[in-house]
């Protein structure tokens, strides 16, 4: 069996201010970094932050940062150079994690392509392919949205919507990908 490239997106790094990405990187390489210790400390940092606002602060200025679902010029949606294929969900407040987690992986309709614990700790963040020969990613975005409130009963972060979303970088030892890949 031929492994599958990974897809491609934009990365930059911090802060979030910065709008133009330093360069391309690929799924499997995003997995080797959310694993390893680089950002172990600034994930560690955050998660020790008891104010809402002052974490938000520090996670903006101190996390490098992807474009799941697409190579930009500069990030907004107007720069959009090339769609991966990739949409991210962004599931925030949950309470029993695990359970979300394995209930995702074992989805019979997506596949996962990446599965990892929010910089926060309490969400998760799920990436899955769409096709966009069958709808728009705004589409596909509403549809997820709508499955996952019927599957899942839950609702899930609207900011997915937009396809230069910025995904923050954590440190998850236990972050999954898709074995394909790999």
């Amino acid at each position: 069996m031929v492994k599958p490239a990974a897809p491609v997106f934009s990365y930059f790094n911090k802060p979030v201010t910065n709008t133009i990405p330093s360069r391309q990187a690929s799924l499997v390489e995003v997995y080797h970094l959310i694993k390893g210790n680089e950002f172990a400390s600034c994930t560690s940092t955050l998660r020790n932050i008891p104010d809402p606002k002052e974490a938000r602060k520090y996670k903006a200025q101190n996390f490098d940062y992807v474009t799941f679902s697409g190579t930009f010029s500069k990030r907004n949606d107007a720069n959009l150079q090339r769609h991966s294929g990739l949409l991210t969900i962004d599931f925030d407040h949950i309470q029993d994690i695990p359970s979300l987690r394995a209930a995702l992986l074992n989805d019979h309709y997506f596949e996962t392509e990446l599965l990892f614990v929010s910089p926060s700790g309490d969400g998760l963040k799920w990436v899955i392919p769409i096709d966009l020969t069958q709808a728009k990613h705004q589409d596909y975005f509403k549809a997820v949205a709508n499955y996952v409130s019927h599957t899942y009963q839950l609702e899930i972060d609207q900011s997915g919507k937009d396809i230069s979303r910025a995904c923050f970088l954590p440190h998850d030892s236990e972050i999954f990908i898709n074995p394909k890949y790999l």
